[in-house]
C-alpha cells in the first residue's frame, strides 16, 4: 500500500484544554478511512488541522510526493459538517466560483462544474438559486465543490448527519462511487456507514487515538461470539429470563440486558446456543427473536470508548 498522508505526534491545545493529544497515523492511497469517536473526542479538531484550518500546537502533517513548500490544501477537497453557501448564487455559479478559487480558469471551472452537477445528480437545478435547494441538494453541491479541483484526498466531516433517511442514503451512495476514484477520510457517528464504506478505521477517545488499522484485521482480532435473545414480553417469559441470567455459566459475559432480552458474549457459540434452545423448549418460552453471530463495529466502538 502506498502512503498518501502521514501524521506524526499531532497535538492541539486550546488554553487549558488538550483537544488532540500526540496522535499519529497513515492513510494509504486509494483507501476509504472512517474517523470515529464520541462527541468531544477530537475528530473535528483533527480534521481542521489536516485541512489547514487550524494550526497544530505541535506535530507534523505530510503528504508524500508533495513538492517542498507546496500548500497541502491543493491536494485536499473538504466538506465541513455544516457547509455554507451564497444563497443568491446558482449552483452552477457557485461551482465556477469555487473552481476559480482553486486555481482553475473560468472555462475549466465551468466545464468541470457541469460535469460534477451531473455526477452528483443535480444538473437540472444548476440554474436555480442555492437558497431554494433542499438539505440533500446542498450536501450534493458541497460534494461537487470539494471535488472541483480533483483532490487526492477528500475529507468529509459528518457528511450525512443533518439529512433525512432518503437524503442520507443518496449521499452515501455518492460517496461509495467517489471512493473508487480518490482517497476518502470521513468522520461519522453512524457506525453502520463506516462498516459499509470504509477500508480502515481510526477511533478517537478524549483526544487520543485509541485504535487504528484495517477494518477487517481489527474486526478479526476483536471478534467474539454473541447470543442475542429477545422475548415476547409476557410475565412468565420475563421471570424465566431474570432467573436464567442469574445462573448462566461463568464464561458468559452479559453486555446488555432488559426485562425482555439480553446480548451475551460466549466462548463456545455452538454449545451455548444448544443449551439455550433446550431451556427455551423445556420451559416453553415465547421467543420473539434469537440471533447468533459475532461482535460488530458498534460493540468494538463501545468497548474502546467506555474502557476505564
Amino acid at each position: 500500500m502506498k502512503t498518501l498522508l502521514s501524521v506524526d505526534k499531532l497535538t492541539k491545545k486550546f488554553e487549558h484544554t488538550l483537544a488532540v493529544d500526540d496522535i499519529g497515523f497513515e492513510i494509504g492511497e486509494g483507501r476509504c478511512v472512517a474517523l470515529l469517536g464520541p462527541n468531544g473526542a477530537g475528530k473535528t479538531t483533527t480534521i481542521r488541522m489536516l485541512t489547514g484550518l487550524l494550526q497544530p500546537t505541535s506535530g507534523s502533517i505530510q503528504f508524500l510526493g508533495m513538492r517542498q513548500n507546496q500548500d497541502r490544501r491543493e491536494w485536499i477537497g473538504y466538506l465541513p459538517q455544516t457547509p455554507a453557501f451564497y444563497g443568491w448564487m446558482t449552483g452552477r455559479e457557485f461551482l465556477i466560483f469555487t473552481g476559480q478559487l482553486c486555481g482553475l480558469s473560468a472555462k475549466d471551472s465551468a466545464l468541470r462544474g457541469e460535469e460534477l452537477l451531473t455526477r452528483v445528480g443535480i444538473s437540472s437545478a444548476g440554474k436555480r438559486k442555492i437558497s431554494g435547494y433542499s438539505g440533500g441538494m446542498k450536501q450534493r453541491l458541497g460534494l461537487a465543490q470539494a471535488l472541483i479541483h480533483r483532490p487526492k484526498l477528500l475529507v468529509l466531516d459528518e457528511p450525512v448527519s443533518a439529512l433525512d433517511p432518503i437524503g442520507r442514503r443518496e449521499v452515501m451512495s455518492l460517496i461509495a462511487e467517489i471512493k473508487s476514484e480518490t482517497t476518502v477520510l470521513f468522520s461519522t457517528h453512524v457506525l453502520h456507514d463506516a462498516e459499509e464504506l470504509c477500508d480502515d478505521i481510526l477511533i478517537m477517545r478524549e483526544g487520543c487515538l485509541a485504535i487504528s488499522g484495517p477494518l477487517t484485521s481489527i474486526r478479526e482480532a476483536n471478534r467474539q461470539s454473541i447470543l442475542s435473545l429477545e422475548l415476547e414480553g409476557d410475565n412468565y417469559s420475563q421471570q424465566w429470563l431474570a432467573g436464567w441470567l442469574k445462573r448462566v455459566p461463568k464464561d458468559f459475559k452479559i453486555i446488555s440486558e432488559s426485562s425482555s432480552g439480553a446480548r451475551i458474549i460466549v466462548q463456545d457459540l455452538h454449545t451455548a446456543r444448544n443449551a439455550l434452545l433446550k431451556e427455551i423448549a423445556e420451559y416453553e418460552i415465547r421467543v420473539a427473536k434469537l440471533e447468533v453471530g459475532y461482535t460488530t463495529l458498534e460493540d468494538l466502538f463501545l468497548k474502546v470508548v467506555t474502557a476505564p
